[in-house]
C-alpha cells in the first residue's frame, strides 16, 4: 500500500543534502605530533604544525562515533581484525571509532568493531613516541600514546558517508582484502615486511 511513498523517499535520500554536522581539525597527539594521511596511504605522526596532511574531517556517524577522513586524500582511516591501521577508499564498519574523552580533556579513538576477545579491552589509535603509528590492540587507553586533542579549524556540514559492507569489497577487489590506495603502505603499525633491510 505505501509503495508509492517509499520509493519517493527512497528518492528523496538518493540527493541527499549534507546533515551531519562535524568539524575540520588536526589532531594533536599528546607525544607531540600531528597525526597526519599521507597521499600514499601511509599514517603516521609529523613535527609540522601546517602539515595539509595532517587535517582531518570528523564526521559524526553514530552517537560519539566518528569517520576519520583525510581532507587532502579523502580516504578514511581504518582498523583491521588485527588491529592494524589502513586507509580504505570505501567508508566500511571499520572506519568506525569511538570517541571518548578522557581525563584532562584528551579523546581516544577506538575500533567500533575489534576488541580483546578475552578481556573486551578495546583497541585504539595510538602513536609511539617516534611518531609511528601502532597495532591497536598495543594501545592502552590510560597512556599517551592513545590520547588526542582534537584542534578544530571549522565546522563542516557531511552527507552520511554511504557504508560499504566489508565482504562485499573483498569480493570485488581482485585480492586485496580491504579496498585500500595503500598497497605501498600496506598495514600501518606492524611495520612494511618481516625483514628490515630497507633501513638505511
Amino acid at each position: 500500500m505505501s509503495g508509492k511513498t517509499k520509493s519517493k523517499e527512497d528518492k528523496e535520500h538518493g540527493c541527499k543534502e549534507p546533515q551531519l554536522k562535524g568539524i575540520i581539525t588536526r589532531l594533536s597527539s599528546r607525544q607531540g605530533f600531528q597525526l597526519q594521511m599521507q597521499p600514499d596511504g601511509t599514517i603516521d605522526g609529523t613535527k609540522d604544525e601546517d602539515s595539509t596532511y595532517a587535517v582531518f574531517n570528523l564526521i559524526p556517524v553514530g552517537l560519539r562515533v566518528v569517520a576519520i577522513q583525510g581532507v587532502q586524500t579523502k580516504l578514511y582511516l581504518a582498523m583491521n581484525n588485527e588491529g592494524f591501521l589502513y586507509t580504505s577508499e570505501h567508508f566500511t564498519p571499520e572506519c568506525k571509532f569511538k570517541e571518548s574523552v578522557f581525563e584532562n580533556y584528551y579523546v581516544t579513538y577506538s575500533s567500533m568493531l575489534y576488541r580483546q576477545q578475552a578481556s573486551g579491552r578495546a583497541w585504539y589509535l595510538g602513536l609511539n613516541k617516534e611518531g609511528g603509528i601502532m597495532k591497536g590492540n598495543h594501545v592502552k587507553k590510560n597512556k599517551a600514546a592513545a590520547h588526542f586533542i582534537p584542534k578544530p579549524l571549522k565546522v563542516a556540514m557531511y552527507r552520511e558517508p554511504s557504508l560499504h559492507d566489508l565482504t562485499e569489497l573483498s569480493r570485488s577487489s581482485s585480492g586485496t582484502p580491504t579496498k585500500s590506495r595503500s598497497a605501498s603502505a600496506l598495514l600501518n603499525g606492524g611495520g612494511k615486511s618481516p625483514s628490515n633491510n630497507d633501513l638505511s
